[in-house]
């Protein structure tokens, strides 16, 4: 089961202090909508995809998936093209978030290797060799698989042979955090990095008052705080002024994003709510949101990008 479900979603959008707050272009946003959706591209001399790039999202494309957590399978047909993905823990196991190397054909797995098949349009491989990530994966109380987010890497018949990369998603919500940090940055460090579920942690905490978003993975620690001006509530739009939270100015926006030892004395900067939602009892469950700081006034800037199910 996902930690956190989108169950009971309430929407903010309305145009408050204008010099702070640029509300988006519409006055009321719909709750987060899942995405269901298969793409892939496929090297030059890829048997199974022929060296072709595609991309298929529901419900333009018939996406079906089965299965359990042991072993799914998600089936795509659209027009004279059809493909299947076949995604399997190792023997006795079952998938959850997390990486998976070594891949074997899957219906014919050996010892504890994990299994992935992606076949399609009258070609498959005969012997895999392969990796995927699961990102997220949801399942029902009968063991059937209800929403998947997952990406892999197949070579047909050689652990040498041309790569179909490709990405599989069903029923899912964005849940990822990327940054770029401006050389001279102090708090990212010059660096660009992106961080997904397969491989970090993401727990965000707050209400319409003020949220903060952590980020735990590859050896990292981040936490991003975004607070609107004393007396106001977080709503769609952007947010500029801002200042270091907790010490923003009546009137200003707090923003405070930090980690790995490394923190801004004070700052400038602003950020843009996309989407926010809370359940019934105001608590924050989803959050689409950017923002760009800059530490002690200088220059270089450090700008993320927040999806956690919206």
């Amino acid at each position: 089961m996902l930690l956190r479900r989108l169950t009971t979603i309430g929407f903010a959008a309305a145009l408050i202090s204008a010099t702070v707050l640029t509300t988006a272009a519409t006055s009321a946003q719909a709750a987060p909508t899942s995405v269901t959706s298969y793409s892939f591209a496929s090297e030059a001399g890829d048997y199974i995809g022929s060296g072709q790039t595609r991309a298929y999202q529901a419900p333009s494309a018939d996406i079906q998936l089965s299965g359990t957590a042991g072993h799914v399978t998600m089936r795509v047909e659209a027009g004279s093209e059809w493909w299947r993905v076949e995604l399997a823990a190792p023997n006795g196991d079952v998938l959850r978030p997390g990486r998976y190397l070594d891949a074997e054909r899957a219906a014919f797995r050996t010892g504890r290797s994990p299994g992935l098949d992606v076949s399609g349009t009258g070609r498959g491989c005969n012997q895999v060799y392969g990796n995927f990530w699961i990102d997220q994966i949801g399942v029902a109380a009968d063991g059937t698989v209800t929403m998947l987010d997952a990406r892999f890497i197949q070579q047909c018949e050689s652990e040498t042979a041309p790569r179909l990369q490709g990405t599989v998603k069903f029923a899912a919500y964005p849940l990822s955090y990327r940054f770029v940090s401006d050389a001279g940055d102090y708090v990212g460090g010059g660096t660009t990095k992106s961080y997904t579920n397969a491989t970090s942690v993401f727990d965000l905490r707050g209400d319409a008052n003020g949220v903060s978003y952590s980020v735990s993975g590859q050896r990292d620690d981040w936490t991003v705080d975004l607070y609107p001006p004393a007396g106001e509530t977080l709503r769609v739009g952007t947010y500029t002024g801002a200042q270091r939270y907790p010490f923003n100015d009546a009137g200003r926006p707090g923003l405070s994003v930090s980690g790995n030892g490394r923190g801004c004395s004070t700052l400038t900067g602003q950020f843009t709510i996309q989407e926010i939602a809370f359940d019934a009892s105001g608590e924050v469950i989803a959050l689409f949101a950017t923002y760009e700081q800059h530490c002690e006034g200088g220059t270089p800037a450090l700008r993320g990008t927040i999806r956690y199910f919206a």
